[in-house]
């Protein structure tokens, strides 16, 4: 496997990614998560569409487009932090990194070959499925020990009922992955990342303000240097460069390639514990990282997949886009980052 320029992208991507973790737990330590999340993204869409508009690039969507954009928009920003941040709350970070991390690689090449948007490849599926006994390896003992429910039931609850949200963000992130990649061939990549990004932020910020508590009064902007300095790395690293770089290796790899990073960012995170925080590596944690790189490098490596075609997409429902009579329906109905119990963001596009 010959090193390029989306390699490059790859490498930058996962270390941006892996490094966010340490940005929201300081941020959602003072400010509440979801309102968090929806200024960022909200922020960064705006300055995404401001510098598309301007690098002459910004474009408009076509209005048979617009049902895809806004589903993408929902599965891959609004829907899917709204039910992470909110399922996080009932479950340990090591469950909820294999609920979410494990699953992401494994939805994203399974819908991919179902909407006819890449081809089936049993080596990729060797590689995804490595890299899911690797997350296994490093993050299961975590969840034996704080895996259990609490007593009572209610508590037990609670807990089927966060892991199911878990499970459910990295289903739609998957889905929305997939749905984005004909809008990338269609549109210019700053277009349809700022769009959704501003969006789907705004959806959350609207929400946060409505049922989120204490989101009212972060308003104020009362957070402290250590929160407004993470808030601005989330923004400017985490969405302005690697969501965009994300949505450029789905628009060029596909979605299942792309989403390997939920192999790679987990070890950034883990290696920065050490050097920030002074956590400690045991031997399983070692192997588990070395069976998850692993297994990214063989998801990495190209496969038959669907050729890319610049042709506008297919809509959604069988709404046909203007100028495109006969268009099929592949990839028609479409990523963050271990889950933030403990503020971890290990692998999602929280970009």
């Amino acid at each position: 496997m010959k090193p390029t320029r989306l390699h490059a992208w790859f490498v930058a991507m996962c270390l941006i990614w892996g490094a966010t973790w340490i940005a929201v737990k300081i941020g959602i330590g003072t400010v509440p998560p979801v309102f968090f999340a929806g200024t960022r993204f909200t922020v960064a869409g705006i300055i995404m569409l401001v510098m598309a508009r301007w690098q002459g690039g910004a474009g408009r969507i076509a209005r048979a487009d617009l049902p895809r954009l806004a589903a993408v928009t929902l599965l891959m920003i609004s829907a899917t932090y709204a039910l992470l941040f909110w399922g996080a709350q009932f479950v340990s970070s090591g469950l909820a990194a294999i609920l979410d991390l494990a699953l992401l690689p494994v939805a994203m090449l399974a819908i991919a070959a179902l909407l006819g948007e890449e081809r089936f490849s049993r080596v990729r599926a060797a590689g995804v499925a490595l890299g899911v006994a690797g997350l296994l390896l490093l993050f299961g003992p975590q969840a034996l020990r704080g895996g259990q429910p609490e007593q009572g039931e209610a508590g037990t609850l609670m807990w089927y009922l966060g892991g199911g949200a878990i499970v459910l963000s990295a289903l739609l992130y998957s889905l929305g992955s997939v749905l984005a990649r004909p809008l990338l061939r269609a549109y210019p990549l700053g277009l349809v990342s700022g769009a959704t990004t501003a969006a789907g932020g705004a959806v959350l910020l609207a929400g946060a303000l409505a049922l989120e508590p204490g989101a009212v009064a972060a308003l104020s902007g009362r957070w402290g240097a250590a929160a407004w300095g993470s808030w601005a790395f989330l923004v400017l690293c985490g969405s302005l460069v690697a969501y965009t770089a994300y949505l450029r290796l789905v628009r060029e790899w596909g979605a299942s390639r792309a989403g390997s990073y939920a192999f790679v960012s987990p070890i950034i995170a883990v290696l920065l514990g050490v050097l920030v925080f002074g956590e400690t590596v045991t031997g399983t944690d070692a192997l588990g990282m070395a069976v998850m790189l692993a297994g990214a490098w063989i998801t990495l490596r190209p496969a038959g997949e669907a050729a890319p075609s610049r042709a506008r997409p297919p809509a959604l429902d069988g709404i046909r886009p203007a100028g495109s009579a006969g268009a099929s329906r592949a990839g028609a109905f479409p990523l963050r980052a271990c889950p933030a119990a403990e503020g971890g963001e290990q692998g999602r596009a929280l970009d």
